[in-house]
């Protein structure tokens, strides 16, 4: 059993946690234009390093991440905590920020407020055939596409892929089956993988992806 420990936070911008930010992380704050972006980006850095300190055993303010990409040597790849076995992913949407934190195991997470964005255009960007089949089928469309992005984008996120590899590629299972992957083609396929679905609260779908064969033991709780 893999433990995975899920952390929830509401976006806040407050001097103590800009204080705790490092200056490539200040200035990427400093170049957010609106007030929203800046408080869901210092709020995960702040998540980020207050949960890995009590993991790690660290001060928060020792905390320094590395973002090198692990295809191509760039410096745009998910935050990391060198020299350590911890592995961990930042997303946020709207009003939700959230970590998933493993040991010995890389993670992904992803979490996506519902929208009207045009999901039959989006569709045909993000879903095999066989998805879109069954999304079409799905009283509540909306509900179901964002459940088909996080899982994949929570997957792509595991791989340090992100957006790079296509989620066309990916077949997940469908939104009111357990998350699972259930075909991968492609160059950046890996195997095993282990999802699952989170709980975001109304109005939001969120995935969680490990690559690992061992069954997930997840704990979601809220931060404050």
């Amino acid at each position: 059993m893999l433990e995975c420990a899920v952390r929830w936070a509401v976006p806040v911008d407050e001097p103590q946690m800009r204080a705790l930010l490092d200056g490539r992380e200040r200035d990427r704050y400093d170049r957010f234009l609106r007030p929203e972006d800046k408080a869901r980006f210092v709020t995960g850095r702040f998540l980020a390093r207050t949960v890995l300190a009590e993991a790690a055993g660290l001060a928060p303010e020792s905390i320094r991440f590395t973002t090198d990409c692990p295809h191509c040597g760039g410096t745009h790849g998910k935050p990391r905590l060198p020299g350590s076995d911890l592995d961990f992913s930042l997303s946020h949407s709207g009003d939700r920020v959230v970590l998933v934190l493993a040991e010995g195991a890389e993670v992904g997470v992803d979490v996506e407020r519902e929208s009207d964005r045009d999901i039959d255009s989006l569709a045909k960007m993000v879903l095999t055939a066989a998805e879109r089949e069954a999304l079409a089928a799905m009283d509540d469309r909306r509900r179901g596409f964002h459940a088909y992005w996080s899982r994949k984008e929570a997957l792509l996120k595991a791989t340090g892929h992100g957006l790079a590899a296509p989620m066309t590629s990916i077949h997940v299972s469908a939104p009111d089956d357990p998350a699972a992957v259930l075909a991968w083609d492609g160059e950046a396929a890996v195997s095993p993988v282990r999802l699952a679905d989170l709980t975001p609260g109304p109005g939001y779908a969120a995935s969680a992806a490990v690559l690992t064969d061992r069954p997930l033991k997840i704990t979601e709780t809220f931060f404050e």
